[in-house]
């Protein structure tokens, strides 16, 4: 699971997404599903913030590990979550989102 800024990661459980929090300052993770449009028309726009900010940037999708449905209180998607230092400190439920919106959410201070 080696972190690049070429595009974002594809995670299939909560160990490799704590395993992922806790080795990068700042990561931004989608929860997403198959066949949901609104997720496949994120992912563009997720592929951008990766090579255009510090951040790392990964996907998972909730059913593969359905512990995460009740951890993160997901009940939409796309869900997009901000950690920084290992901490989660925003989430949003927007929908689709543009490159500079999603960039902004990954930039805010903390």
């Amino acid at each position: 699971m080696d972190a690049t800024h070429d595009r974002p990661i594809t995670l299939s459980s909560s160990t490799e997404l704590a395993d992922l929090v806790g080795s990068h300052d700042r990561v931004l993770v989608e929860f997403y599903t198959d066949g949901c449009g609104k997720c496949a028309a994120m992912e563009p726009v997720l592929s951008g913030v990766a090579k255009s900010s510090e951040a790392v940037v990964a996907t998972v999708n909730p059913r593969d590990d359905p512990e995460l449905i009740d951890e993160y209180d997901v009940r939409s998607v796309p869900k997009l979550l901000l950690f920084v230092d290992g901490d989660l400190v925003a989430t949003r439920e927007d929908g689709v989102l543009g490159v500079e919106a999603v960039q902004t959410f990954v930039t805010q201070e903390n």
